[in-house]
């Protein structure tokens, strides 16, 4: 969000020019988040969810107020596994995920609208080390493909994942939509596992437990082999601030004099 040019001169103009500045934008979803998470641990809304819910709540009034709920939780740190699970109980299976995954992309919108707008400045200046400006690239250069791999795989916090999304250049459509189209199957097996809880040795919940277990494994593997990998890869010439981008390629061109 740039400062306006036109701003009032003297004391006005320094102050709005301060309560505009990046920083102070980071500094306010800061507290925002912490206000966000205290909320969540004192007043526990997950469980207005799960017990304060009406079991006759049904229809398309019910999951457009429920997914709205969801959205919102999330966007204050409630674990959607929670969230996913009540779904399944009140809702079925398949209403109970339609209502998640639209929840689930509310939320994410929320973060992802709220890192953009009061965080992304400030941090893209911190985007240093190998580490960092390669998430970035990555995020910013494939950004629905990247996100699709992250939704499909648990294991990544949903927030860090919309902050980090945020801070890139990633569109909102790319965004969105892997957001969407990737959190579908283990949304679903969470709320299969909430519609059959009350028959626990049943195959439909015996089957959507098995899938978040082998999800999850697959998604610990995955994140292992890549950590190994950036570990065990030589920081590129442009990751190194000491090296010149173009020092290597004028090693190259230079030929080595023989005396």
């Amino acid at each position: 969000m740039p400062v306006p040019a036109t701003q009032p001169a003297g004391l006005p103009g320094r102050l709005t020019r301060t309560l505009l500045s990046p920083w102070s934008r980071l500094a306010l979803l800061a507290v925002l988040l912490c206000g966000a998470a205290t909320a969540m641990l004192v007043y526990e809304p997950q469980h207005a969810l799960t017990h304060a819910w009406s079991p006759q709540a049904a229809g398309g009034a019910a999951l457009a107020l429920f997914g709205a709920a969801y959205g919102l939780c999330t966007a204050a740190f409630v674990p959607r596994p929670v969230l996913n699970v009540a779904a399944g109980v009140l809702f079925g299976a398949q209403a109970g995920t339609f209502s998640a995954t639209a929840g689930t992309v509310i939320g994410a919108g929320i973060a992802f609208g709220l890192g953009r707008l009061l965080g992304q400045d400030a941090l893209r200046t911190l985007l240093r080390g190998r580490w960092l400006s390669a998430a970035d690239r990555q995020l910013s250069s494939h950004g629905f493909r990247s996100m699709l791999v992250i939704r499909l795989l648990p294991g990544v916090p949903f927030a860090a994942s919309n902050y980090g999304a945020a801070v890139s250049r990633m569109s909102w459509p790319a965004f969105l939509s892997a957001t969407a189209l990737g959190s579908v199957p283990n949304t679903a097996a969470y709320v299969i596992a909430g519609s059959s809880a009350a028959k626990p040795t049943s195959p439909v919940f015996l089957a959507s437990f098995g899938f978040i277990a082998l999800s999850g494994l697959a998604g610990g593997v995955v994140a292992w082999r890549k950590r190994a990998h950036l570990r065990g890869g030589a920081p590129s010439a442009e990751d190194r601030p000491d090296v010149p981008s173009d020092a290597c390629s004028t090693a190259v061109r230079e030929p080595v004099s023989h005396h």
